[in-house]
Formats: structure tokens, C-alpha cells, sequence
């Protein structure tokens, strides 16, 4: 059985807030021209780039979250606070409660201490923001629940070529996604059921955590799932022109070692 997802309302769209930025910054992007498409050249831009991969690695992760049993509540691109911010995934399980921040790096190198991660050298801010983000959720469930709720911050990192561990910071968890789901179903049970169900109930109330209307509900899939054919497409073009060229190249190298072997002999 798979994990329970709300039917409506809020956290309902995996990905629903980084596909509005990645579509609003398409959307001033001039349509490509016939010989642009012909050779392969993506559709996305320097800034649409980053929205765009950051919706591919939530996706991801919100697939492998509906593998979780019907014991957990998986909410996505949950709004929070006044400035549009969302958490990427909320999860209300046996094992508590969780804030996930989905991290797509693609073919990076990641380093992780007790208080840095590092992608390609490059310093971040994922584990203070995962941290705050956790805090501020922990804040708002323990006034409305009347009782101390416990918020667990989990960086999840998508893509990425390596990850390597110096030491694991002492209170946020960091994994790939291939690690989530077990590492879940693993953990102690903490909150008994009744526990549970209020909780998550608190957690689908839109104003528990925004304070401002949720803008992301009418995010049009269908405008995305055609930019995700137009990149793939592009991208196997490009990979038939490099095919081509490869050839090429052997073609030439071969003609050049035979002209070559041919005038040596005397032929």
C-alpha cells in the first residue's frame, strides 16, 4: 500500500511551486528557431535551469515517498510563511514528523561536515536553511497541537556523482534519495495514532503554516510535461549530432592511417 496523500487542498502537487517559477521564467523565453531545434539546443535558459532541475529532483522524491505505507502523510510544496516560501515535501509517519529539502546536483561531487555541505567545492546554506525550516514548522504544530511536536530536517540530494561524509551533522539528517524510504520505515515509532492523525490534519490546514493564499494549486502540468518533452528531445538530438560526429571522426582517421600506410608502401 502506499503512503496517504491528501485529495485536495494544499500539498497536493509534487514540485507545484519551483514548476510555477520554471514555467514563469520560460514564459518570456523566445520559441527557438527551426536550425536551433534541428541541432539540439535546449529550450531552457540560465534562469530557468536551476527551477527546472529542482522540480525534476522533487518529483523524483516524491515518487519514491509514495512507496511509504498508509501509516504515513506525505504533503508537497507545502506554502509556509509570508513570502511564497514552501517545503518541499512534510511527512506525518510512525516515526514523527519530518521537513524534507530536496537538493537536485547533478553529477556533483558533495562533501558533508558537522556543519557544512559542500557541493563542488562550493559552500551552501542547505543545512542551516533545512534546520530553520524544520524550526519553523516545530513552532507552529506545537502552539496548535498544545503539546511539544518535534520536527525532524532532512536534506535529500538528488543527482549528485558522489557524496562524501567527514562527519554527519548532529541534528540534520543528509541522504541520497535512494536512501530515504528505508531509512523512514527503519526509524522507532514515536507518535501513537491519535497523535498522528491530529497532527497531520494541522499540517493540511492552510493557514497552520502561510499566511498568504496558496498560488500554486492552479500550476499548469500540462505546460511542463511538454517543456520536459521538448528538453529530452533536445537532448537526444544533440546526442545523434555527437554520434555523428564521432563517426566522422573514424571515418577520417581511418582514411587518413590508410592514405598514410598506402604512401609508406609505395602505393
Amino acid at each position: 500500500m502506499t503512503a496517504t496523500e491528501p485529495s485536495g487542498g494544499i500539498g497536493t502537487i509534487p514540485a507545484a511551486a519551483v514548476i510555477a517559477a520554471c514555467l514563469s521564467a520560460q514564459s518570456h523565453v523566445p520559441r527557438r528557431s527551426r536550425a536551433a531545434r534541428a541541432f539540439g539546443r535546449s529550450p531552457l535558459t540560465e534562469d530557468s535551469r536551476p527551477w527546472y532541475l529542482g522540480a525534476l529532483g522533487e518529483l523524483q522524491v516524491a515518487e519514491r515517498l509514495a512507496k511509504l505505507g498508509p501509516d504515513w502523510t506525505v504533503l508537497h510544496s507545502v506554502p509556509i510563511g509570508e513570502r511564497g516560501s514552501d517545503i518541499d515535501h512534510a511527512l506525518v509517519g510512525p516515526a514523527g514528523v519530518f521537513t524534507l529539502n530536496t537538493k537536485f546536483h547533478e553529477d556533483a561531487r558533495i562533501w558533508v561536515g558537522s556543519t557544512r555541505l559542500l557541493v563542488n567545492g562550493q559552500k551552501t546554506d542547505h543545512l542551516r536553511n533545512s534546520r530553520y525550516e524544520a524550526q519553523r514548522v516545530a513552532k507552529k504544530l506545537t502552539a496548535m497541537a498544545g503539546e511539544p511536536i518535534t520536527v525532524h530536517p532532512v536534506v535529500v540530494l538528488v543527482g549528485a556523482r558522489s557524496v562524501t561524509f567527514r562527519e554527519r551533522p548532529a541534528d540534520v539528517m543528509v541522504l541520497r534519495d535512494t536512501e530515504l524510504v528505508r531509512w523512514l520505515l527503519r526509524r522507532a515509532a514515536t507518535l501513537e495514532p491519535g497523535l498522528r492523525d491530529r497532527v497531520a490534519e494541522t499540517l493540511r490546514r492552510p493557514e497552520t503554516l502561510a499566511s498568504m493564499s496558496d498560488t500554486t494549486a492552479n500550476v499548469d502540468l500540462s505546460a511542463f510535461a511538454a517543456l520536459r518533452h521538448e528538453v529530452a528531445a533536445a537532448r537526444r538530438t544533440r546526442m545523434l549530432w555527437g554520434t555523428v560526429a564521432l563517426l566522422g571522426g573514424v571515418a577520417l582517421a581511418a582514411t587518413v592511417a590508410i592514405n598514410t600506410y598506402a604512401t609508406l608502401l609505395g602505393g
